[in-house]
């Protein structure tokens, strides 16, 4: 078998010639070109393939062409990963690695060190290295390679360690190290290279405490639903095997990926009350660790059931409680609460656990002396009207109490709209209250909104009444729908609807959804008011149709649930809207989740 010479090792950084002269070694002199040569490894120890290396105070020696810095130890990586992390000292220009636990006997092993050298001086990051060798006669031969990105927005996740198990139960990756592991490189990108030939489960996790075993209640996890098994061989032709830079977009991009993982957070196991806190005289909430919380029944001490108020998120794990009594009420609260919780042996029993909710202590030295220090929400009720112009189209007028009514009169509400001829019209609408939000209810005008017309909500005085005993003051809000002439349109028509999906609108990197519809059948969505920019289009399957992006399971073999992003022709999930456009893009949604 070959491998990788040196040269064609330091070919593989992207840089193809230059003279050892080029690479600065000691400070340059004021106003002297910057140093952006990477360091150059010359010489290592054991050679690269070596066998029948010793078990016992092995060291692997790099040597440098210029004096480095380790910038990142953890990225000082051994496959299979033993009981201590690698250990390092400096000596000149080399990193002497060392193991504090013996080697296991007739084993092959990979020091891989990617991300974790660079330059004395400017910081130059030396692409990496992996070092093969044998404490046995012969080297594993085969590979996997593949990519590790975040189940929400596909993007490539740098750091996640990629684990293969010849141990296929469940319970292999709490208990013990894996049998080879690599790190992902910036790209999410990994290749477990110098394996053996046999069938593996395939994990992958953010090892928080770098401890090689997945801890459910801090990590996430991803994983392959089959067993796995090798088919290809290392060989010094492989792309995927060569150290690029980072920066090599071009080449890094091309490497090949045989598997794909999508990190999730697993959903707690264990179901108890995490969290407690009264916010206020008349409000409080707990939590719990894990999601749809099972009550029975809630009530508290000395408060009648008819007076408690409650509502739950959408995840139910999450408990908001009223007390609906103008009246002055106890120092502490004792909310009981009858539900299923988690005993010592993981089963799910019916429980009454009661929970003290104490009065939040007021600032020290402050009180009400005058009507000076009387504040709006100590009189009245308190509520905003939320209407966004380039979304109130699909959103709404929302109007959002701070505590829940006990009178409303919401047929006392004035919608009126002044044309650009500047004549005024009232117009009717309807109110529906958020199925999620108690506090919370959506104004809608009966006729369309159009471009160019000023629409005016006005909540009047006295008609809403809260748990608090206090009345509204009056409120108007003012919308235009968005005029700027260089905001574009898009149209995404949908077809092949077999299931309920949710669609988002994101920004460039993801992190922001502009638009979001859910939909189950076959329609065109709209989304006006673009600026000119760059924009991706997310799909998540909602297979149990309850509006929610569900995570996965491990134990249960159980995925989270599917997300794909529209590409273009071109394989780009980037869609370049300019200004002052109306473009139409088709996604037949069945092909795309095939």
């Amino acid at each position: 078998m070959q491998y990788l010479p040196l040269a064609a090792a330091v070919l593989g950084t992207g840089i193809l010639v230059f003279s050892p002269s080029c690479a600065n070694t000691t400070t340059p002199p004021s106003g002297g070109p910057k140093d952006t040569i990477p360091p150059v490894l010359v010489k290592y120890s054991p050679q690269p393939g070596d066998t029948m290396i010793p078990v016992h105070k092995t060291q692997v020696s790099l040597t440098f062409d210029e004096f480095v810095v380790v910038k990142d130890i953890q990225s000082l990586f051994l496959s299979p990963p033993l009981e201590k992390s690698p250990k390092y000292k400096m000596r000149g220009k080399s990193v002497i690695v060392y193991f504090e636990s013996d080697l296991d006997s007739n084993k092959t092993y990979v020091l891989d060190v990617t991300n974790a050298i660079a330059d004395n001086n400017e910081g130059n990051m030396y692409p990496g290295y992996a070092m093969v060798f044998s404490t046995g006669t012969h080297l594993d031969s085969m590979m996997m390679t593949g990519v590790v990105q975040d189940c929400n927005t596909l993007m490539p996740v740098k750091g996640a360690t990629v684990m293969l198990y010849k141990d296929h139960s469940d319970s292999a990756i709490f208990k013990h190290r894996p049998d080879a592991a690599i790190k992902t490189d910036d790209w999410g990108f990994f290749c477990l290279r110098n394996i053996q030939d046999t069938v593996y489960r395939m994990y992958a996790i953010m090892d928080m405490n770098n401890n090689n075993i997945y801890e459910a209640d801090n990590e996430q996890v991803a994983f392959i639903d089959t067993l796995v098994r090798p088919v290809q061989k290392v060989n010094d032709s492989i792309p995927e095997l060569v150290k690029y830079l980072m920066t090599d977009t071009l080449a890094c991009l091309a490497r090949k990926t045989e598997y794909e993982l999508n990190l999730f957070t697993e959903v707690p196991s264990k179901q108890m009350i995490v969290n407690k806190e009264r916010l206020g005289e008349r409000t409080a909430y707990i939590t719990f660790m894990a999601p749809y919380a099972q009550i029975d029944s809630i009530w508290m001490t000395g408060i009648p059931s008819d007076k408690l108020i409650t509502q739950f998120n959408l995840e139910r794990d999450s408990l908001e409680i009223w007390v609906n009594d103008p009246g002055t009420l106890p120092d502490t609260l004792f909310l009981n609460v009858d539900y299923l919780k988690t005993d010592t042996l993981g089963q799910l029993v019916p429980t009454v656990e009661e929970v003290k909710l104490a009065k939040p202590r007021k600032v020290a030295g402050v009180a009400k002396s005058s009507t000076t220090d009387i504040k709006k929400e100590d009189t009245t009720t308190v509520f905003t009207i939320n209407a966004k112009p380039e979304m109130v189209e699909q959103y709404g007028f929302e109007i959002e109490f701070k505590y829940p009514l006990v009178v409303s009169a919401f047929d006392s509400l004035e919608f009126r709209y002044i044309n650009p001829r500047q004549q005024e019209f009232t117009d009717t609408y309807t109110v529906v209250q958020d199925s999620l939000n108690l506090r919370k209810y959506v104004v809608r005008p009966t006729s369309k909104l159009l471009p160019g017309y000023e629409y005016f909500l006005k909540v009047p005085h006295r008609k809403f009444k809260d748990i608090n005993g206090f009345f509204n003051d009056s409120s108007e809000v003012k919308v235009t729908l968005p005029n700027d002439d260089k905001l574009s349109t898009m149209n995404l028509v949908l077809s092949n609807v077999k299931n309920k999906y949710i669609v988002d609108l994101l920004n460039e990197k993801r992190d922001q959804v502009i638009r979001s519809f859910t939909v189950d059948t076959a329609q065109t969505l709209l989304f006006p008011y673009l600026k000119a920019g760059k924009y991706s289009i997310r799909l998540t399957e909602d297979i149990n149709r309850n509006g929610l992006v569900d995570t996965g399971n491990l134990l249960e073999h159980k995925q989270p649930e599917k997300v794909k992003f529209y590409k273009l022709e071109d394989g780009n999930t980037l869609i370049d809207i300019p200004e002052m456009t109306e473009l139409e893009q088709n996604i037949d949604v069945e092909e795309l989740f095939k």
